[in-house]
């Protein structure tokens, strides 16, 4: 009999609260929330464009796309996206396709749920 092996893809995100203090001490409450709204928008943007990218093997473009989604990321403490976006520009990198749509998968899943979970701490604390 074979075993049958079960992935559980329901992974916690990490988000750096003190990047997020650090905005708010920078521009002040109402301008960081600005900021951060406006950024989330743009991660949203990104993980759609990099969807239509992924699905035609436009892999130069996902890459460009994956790689300021990161930064953008990173602006605001998306840190668990952040790093997944590094790992799938390393994978583009390397020319390795299945291991892109592996962390592409993974990237599309944290990144739901990191804007969800910011959305979440926005409502909280706004």
């Amino acid at each position: 009999m074979k075993q049958v092996s079960i992935l559980h893809t329901d992974e916690p995100v990490f988000l750096d609260h003190d990047k997020i203090s650090e905005l708010e001490k920078l521009l002040g409450s109402k301008d960081a929330e600005k900021v951060i709204a406006k950024a989330m928008e743009e991660v949203a943007i990104r993980l759609s464009a990099g969807e239509k990218q992924f699905g035609a093997q436009e892999w130069k473009d996902l890459r460009k796309t994956v790689r300021s989604m990161g930064a953008i990321g990173d602006q605001i403490g998306m840190a668990t996206l952040t790093r997944v976006c590094r790992m799938v520009v390393e994978t583009i990198d390397t020319k390795n396709v299945p291991a892109t749509a592996a962390t592409f998968c993974r990237l599309t899943r944290i990144g739901d749920r990191s804007l969800s979970d910011y959305w979440d701490l926005q409502n909280v604390s706004g």
